[in-house]
């Protein structure tokens, strides 16, 4: 007999289907015995039990992004991209490990690189990714893993990841890719060697802006086991609703992707062509330092990031910001609508002016996320901005 709940609920019955995965926000699941519950909680019958644990709206984003990527094993969905960075470093590194990044993760990814890993016991170390042998020079003995992003952040540099999944097969250690900014419509960095991919869900793939999540998922089921079983003890569950959100942003996320791509490329070869404007990058132009990479790897995207760089420095900034005003100034990347990022004042503001400077991210330095606006209507608020800084001289 199957027990009877004191509180009211439950789902009625109904001979047909929702067309919309409906939203299951419940805390907690009830058995119907111990015996019922020890067999959920040792693989003999699926099933939910407390969400902390996982939940059925978590699983119906993971399942539909482990396709999008590929993944061997299923992936789990945690609540923020750096959430997934940290299940990775801390859920498969122990004391006495060494990590390599690319040397242009995300800011917070560099500052756990720099500030967090080496403070419980596991030594880190920078390199170019676009370098392969930069990579291969920086694994020592215990190296346990190489994080690093397909097209860095922010200044559009494509990895070597073939050459690196190569030096990582070659010295045992596991290769893990953030997709973010380039998404498995570019590139599915299983299919180049990774052992284990990770999201920030926040961007592209939801689309929105009005969700916070990750996903991470491993070629290897005892690394997706380590990282889940470190993610549901340390408490980075995925609300609900967020991943409610983000499966409708899925829904349209390649139309999505394409749009912002094509525009992309209109505002990059713009901008490339205007007098206050040093320096533009963007893959697919000619003048990108990695183009001929960006051909193979990209499968010929270029995706929605463009970056450009102004003459004059913080004050040119400064008028550019207050000129463009119809472009929101924030640090965020993949929303429907464009964002303006300034590196050294947001993302990579941790770092020195000097470090910075070696990246090259001057006080000009400026990232965009192309959003789905009208392309002319987005240039002409780009025009606005440089007018702006034009007026200051």
């Amino acid at each position: 007999m199957k027990r009877t709940l004191m509180r009211p609920g439950g789902m009625p019955d109904s001979a047909s289907a929702p067309v919309v995965t409906p939203l299951m926000p419940s805390v907690a699941y009830a058995s119907d015995t111990p015996d019922r519950l020890d067999d959920q909680y040792e693989g003999r019958a699926a099933g939910y039990t407390y969400a902390r644990e996982g939940h059925p709206n978590a699983d119906v984003l993971a399942r539909r992004i482990d396709a999008m990527e590929g993944a061997p094993h299923p992936g789990v969905v945690v609540g923020s991209g750096m959430a997934a960075v940290t299940a990775v470093l801390l859920g498969l590194c122990k004391t006495g490990d060494h990590v390599i990044g690319g040397d242009q993760l995300y800011g917070r990814s560099l500052r756990m690189m720099r500030e967090d890993l080496p403070r419980l016991g596991i030594a880190t170390s920078l390199a170019d990714p676009t370098d392969a042998a930069a990579i291969a020079a920086a694994v020592r003995p215990n190296t346990r893993l190489v994080l690093i992003e397909v097209v860095s952040n922010p200044t559009l540099r494509i990895a070597d990841i073939d050459g690196i999944a190569q030096v990582c097969r070659d010295r045992d250690v596991l290769l893990v890719v953030d997709n973010t900014f380039t998404t498995p419509r570019a590139i599915q960095p299983f299919e180049h060697g990774a052992d284990v991919v990770l999201h920030s869900v926040t961007k592209l793939l939801a689309g929105h802006a009005d969700v916070t999540l990750g996903w991470v998922a491993a070629r290897q089921a005892e690394q997706a086991k380590m990282m889940y079983d470190f993610a549901v003890t340390t408490g980075m569950t995925a609300s609900p609703f967020d991943c409610w959100l983000a499966e409708r942003g899925l829904m349209s996320f390649e139309l999505r992707f394409d749009r912002a791509e094509a525009t992309a490329a209109r505002l990059a070869d713009h901008l490339a062509g205007q007098p206050l404007v040093k320096r533009v990058l963007f893959p697919t132009r000619p003048d990108h330092p990695d183009r001929a990479r960006a051909q193979g790897v990209l499968q010929g995207h270029g995706c929605n990031m463009v970056s450009f760089e102004l003459e004059g420095g913080r004050a040119a900034a400064n008028a550019f910001t207050q000129g463009a005003h119809q472009i929101a100034f924030a640090p965020t990347l993949g929303d429907v609508g464009t964002t303006l990022s300034h590196p050294a004042s947001s993302s990579h503001r941790a770092l020195t002016a000097q470090s910075r400077a070696a990246l090259g991210m001057s006080e000009g330095f400026f990232r965009v996320s192309v959003g789905l606006e009208d392309p002319e209507a987005l240039i002409a608020a780009f025009d606005a901005g440089l007018a702006a800084v034009a007026a200051t001289k």
